[in-house]
């Protein structure tokens, strides 16, 4: 270590320098104040042996003008007084530690171990916060990669989806066209979600009931282009998710209100869907899909291609979820239920 002694009695402080230096430490004696805040400023020093009684001031007056801990190097206060008032003054004006004057052998001994543990209490605490400011910059790092990445892939989803929606547009089989559509709603849902990622502060976890409302939102806008009159209402509270939990029941949510959009009513009749969530008692989750529409309870050959019955079943498999249908009179409700955790 470089010790920095601040002592006026110059025998003493030789005596200080001759224990250091067995230690193998290195010490340099100022008699005052000024000098010793002047060799603090200029950096290098180590540790302070800071003695209460000097000529033009007391030792606490100095600590007062070094300033807070962590500007300055740690201090070890030495004083001749018993009063142990003084020592506990010292430890709250800041030092790190204090040693009684004596002329003994033993002082000496004390002097250089608590100078010793100071400085190695000074130097751990040093590491410890400069490697937590390495793993924060890590973490902000990683954060920021993954938001670029989130931020990629939901541009690439997006082209890719357009270009269905596109080649939908091209293809005069109503089947098919019917098909991409699907597909182009599936491959949205999935998008929607690192699209929000990339926008959120928590990159870990989705806000499901902003994510839906904006899924949702998406999904009317786009199906309502195609002459279905349907008015879609959304009563979503905050539950945040996983990111892949996110995805599968965004695709879940999808292909239901995207079912009800195109079998609840008939063709160019005007009709409500909506969309709730909701947390049960035994601690579960629920997002329901309901309509006012001709009903259907979930047996029985499914309309269209058949496809989202089974995108919804495998969906249901990857959340541990239940699906459960109730044919209302009108209308019919289905409801997604599956654990918070």
């Amino acid at each position: 270590m470089k010790v920095l002694h601040v002592e006026d009695d110059v025998a003493l402080a030789v005596l200080v320098r001759k224990a250091l230096a067995r230690r193998g430490h290195e010490t340099v004696h100022v008699t005052t104040g000024d000098e010793a805040l002047k060799l603090i400023a200029e950096g290098g020093v180590d540790i302070v042996a800071l003695d209460h009684t000097l000529a033009a001031e007391t030792g606490l007056d100095i600590l007062a003008r070094m300033g807070p801990r962590g500007a300055r190097p740690p201090v070890v206060y030495v004083t001749g007084s018993m009063d142990a008032r003084l020592a506990i003054e010292a430890l709250k004006q800041g030092a790190d530690d204090y040693v009684i004057k004596d002329t003994s052998e033993e002082f000496f001994d004390l002097l250089v171990a608590a100078l010793e543990q100071a400085f190695e209490r000074w130097r751990l605490k040093s590491a410890r916060v400069r490697d937590q400011q390495l793993i924060r910059e890590a973490r902000d790092r990683a954060e920021m990669l993954l938001k670029e990445v989130n931020h990629r892939v939901a541009n690439s989803l997006g082209l890719v989806a357009a270009m269905v929606r596109m080649q939908a547009a091209a293809v005069s089989d109503p089947h098919a066209r019917h098909a991409l559509e699907e597909t182009q709603s599936r491959i949205s849902a999935v998008a929607g979600v690192h699209r929000h990622l990339y926008t959120s502060d928590n990159i870990g976890e989705v806000d499901i009931g902003a994510y839906l409302n904006h899924l949702v939102g998406e999904l009317a806008a786009s199906l309502a282009g195609n002459g279905a009159l349907r008015m879609v209402k959304t009563e979503l509270i905050p539950i945040s998710l996983p990111t892949d939990k996110a995805v599968t029941l965004g695709v879940m949510v999808g292909e239901l209100v995207t079912n009800a959009f195109k079998y609840a009513y008939p063709e160019d009749t005007s009709g409500e869907i909506r969309v709730r969530s909701s947390r049960l008692d035994n601690g579960r989750l629920q997002i329901c899909v309901e309509d006012d529409g001709i009903g259907w309870d979930g047996t029985g050959p499914a309309q269209g291609t058949g496809i989202g019955s089974k995108v919804l079943r495998a969906m249901a498999r990857n959340l541990d979820a239940e699906i459960s249908y109730s044919q209302l009179n009108p209308g019919t409700f289905v409801c997604i239920e599956f654990p918070a955790g």
